[in-house]
C-alpha cells in the first residue's frame, strides 16, 4: 500500500488520467465499507458488495463531487443502494419460493387449490412451453415472470430498446400460451 498525502477527492480525480490511482481509494476505505456490509448482511454477502461497492465507485468516479475531501460518505451511499437492491432481490426471490412452494401456506379457498392443482399438473407443460421459445423471448419472459421486472427495466438489463422488450414479451406470451392451450387440450381428450 502505497502512502498518499493528496485528499480522497484529489485521488479520484487523478485516477481519471491514471485509472490505478483508484486503488488509493480502496486501501484507505474498503475495510470500513466491508465491516458495515458485515454487520448488515453477514460476511458472505459482505465480501461481494464491498467488491460491487468499488467497482460501481470506479465507474462513476468521473461525477464524483470534488468539493468533499473524504469520498467514504459517497462510498457509504452506493453501499447502501446495494443493500437496498440486495434486500429487494431477496424479497423477489422468497415471494417466488412461496408461489412456487405448495407447502409454502395453505389455500384460503377451494377456489385457490383447484388453481394451484391445475398450476401443478400444467408443470410439464409449462416447461415445454418455455422449452419452445427462443433464447431471447425466455430471457424476456422469465425476468418478467419472475423477477417481477417491467419492460424497461428488461430492456436495461439486456441493453435493448423497450419497444423489442414488449415486442418479445408479446410474441413469448403469445406462443407459450398457444403451447399451453394445445397440452391442455390434449390433456382433456385422453
Amino acid at each position: 500500500m502505497r502512502v498518499c498525502a493528496d485528499t480522497d477527492a484529489e485521488v479520484i480525480a487523478s485516477s481519471l488520467a491514471d485509472p490505478e490511482r483508484f486503488e488509493l481509494i480502496f486501501d484507505r476505505h474498503a475495510s470500513r465499507i466491508y465491516r458495515y456490509l458485515r454487520r448488515r448482511l453477514g460476511e458472505s454477502v459482505a465480501e461481494e458488495l464491498t467488491a460491487e461497492t468499488f467497482t460501481r465507485a470506479f465507474r462513476a468516479r468521473g461525477s464524483f463531487d470534488k468539493v468533499q475531501t473524504s469520498a467514504l460518505p459517497w462510498l457509504f451511499g452506493i453501499a447502501t443502494n446495494l443493500i437496498k437492491m440486495h434486500a429487494r432481490a431477496d424479497e423477489r426471490r422468497r415471494r417466488a419460493y412461496r408461489r412456487f412452494d405448495p407447502q409454502a401456506t395453505e389455500p384460503a379457498t377451494t377456489d385457490e387449490a383447484n388453481e394451484r392443482l391445475d398450476a401443478h399438473a400444467l408443470g410439464p407443460a409449462l416447461a415445454s412451453a418455455l422449452a419452445d421459445l427462443t433464447h431471447d423471448e425466455r430471457e424476456a419472459l422469465l425476468l418478467n415472470a419472475w423477477a417481477g421486472l417491467s419492460p424497461a427495466e428488461i430492456a436495461h438489463a439486456l441493453s435493448m430498446s423497450s419497444a423489442i422488450v414488449r415486442k418479445r414479451l408479446h410474441r413469448a406470451r403469445t406462443r407459450a400460451a398457444a403451447h399451453l392451450e394445445h397440452a391442455y387440450h390434449i390433456e382433456e381428450t385422453r
